[in-house]
């Protein structure tokens, strides 16, 4: 591990990085690392309490906004405050997410839609307001995707179909600003030890899908872990990152991925119905159920 004086000295050392979603979970997590690096962090998240508590806790300058990332005006302010009161971004980890499950039939029709705003719609907004500050300075975008990008779940639609969306839209960003020197990078994670996945735990269905993938697809990880993955990728501008590091060969056997899931679902899920109603679990995490959708605009910042 590099001692504290080379980390202040690193490639993010001095640099204005943006993480959306850092209210909590992965997002505080990222943020945490990149101050200890000596990046100066601009926090965004929904909840003013919970983002500036976070944004207290770190050992070098950083400022915090309240922003929805559905929200095209308040991202465009937030994006215009961070490079008034900390400078211009030289890397945005599109981090803000949301999940819903339960079957497709049965769920509601604003959740599954909030799930796609949110993930999807969100980090195109994202990339857009901070585009024009990463050819500025030759900077990283990093999209946090999903295993759910390469291999879908039953029960998962939105969170599933939002994923592989934006991997589609990181791939696509990435051949249209490459000549412009902006790297683009997708992180493909497996379960993270958050609130949304505890939560996800609570619901018997949920939780016995992920039970019965194989081993180490069941695995979670800690949050830390995967913040330091994510930290390292944009220290080198990496145009992929997997955690854990299997995930790559999981791009190899993607084909045949779908029909693999749907021979083992015409087994498992009548097998778990019996056992255990299925039905929709709303928005998981505590973030997703405590922050209102309708909020919009405002912006605060933390002296550095």
């Amino acid at each position: 591990m590099p001692d504290a004086d080379s980390r202040r000295t690193g490639p993010l050392a001095g640099r204005v990085v943006v993480v959306t979603g850092a209210s909590r979970g992965l997002g505080a997590a990222m943020a945490r690392v990149l101050s200890e690096r000596g990046a100066v962090v601009a926090l965004l998240g929904r909840q003013p309490e919970t983002i500036s508590a976070v944004a207290d806790t770190l050992p070098c300058r950083a400022g915090w906004w309240e922003a929805d990332v559905t929200d095209d005006a308040a991202m465009e302010h937030a994006a215009a405050r961070i490079r008034v009161r900390l400078g211009t971004p030289s890397a945005v980890i599109a981090n803000a997410g949301v999940a819903e499950g339960g079957p497709f039939a049965e769920s509601d029709p604003a959740t599954w839609r909030r799930v796609i705003d949110v993930n999807l719609t969100g980090s195109a907004i994202t990339a857009r307001a901070f585009l024009p500050d990463l050819v500025a300075t030759r900077g990283h975008y990093l999209q946090i995707a999903s295993l759910a990008s390469i291999g879908a779940s039953p029960m998962m639609s939105a969170y599933c179909a939002s994923k592989a969306g934006v991997e589609s839209f990181a791939h696509a960003l990435q051949a249209e600003v490459a000549h412009q020197r902006v790297a683009v990078g997708i992180a493909y994670l497996n379960w993270t030890d958050t609130d949304m996945i505890r939560d996800a735990d609570r619901h018997a269905v949920l939780r016995e899908l992920r039970a019965h993938m194989p081993a180490p697809a069941r695995k979670v990880y800690p949050v830390e872990q995967v913040a330091e993955r994510m930290v390292r990728a944009v220290e080198r501008r990496s145009r992929a990152v997997y955690v854990p590091g299997w995930l790559r060969f999981a791009q190899i056997t993607r084909a045949v991925l779908p029909p693999l899931v749907t021979r083992i679902s015409r087994t498992e899920l009548p097998r778990l119905a019996a056992a255990a109603e299925f039905e929709a679990t709303g928005l998981l995490g505590a973030g997703a159920r405590d922050d209102p959708a309708a909020r919009r605009g405002g912006s605060a910042q933390r002296p550095g």
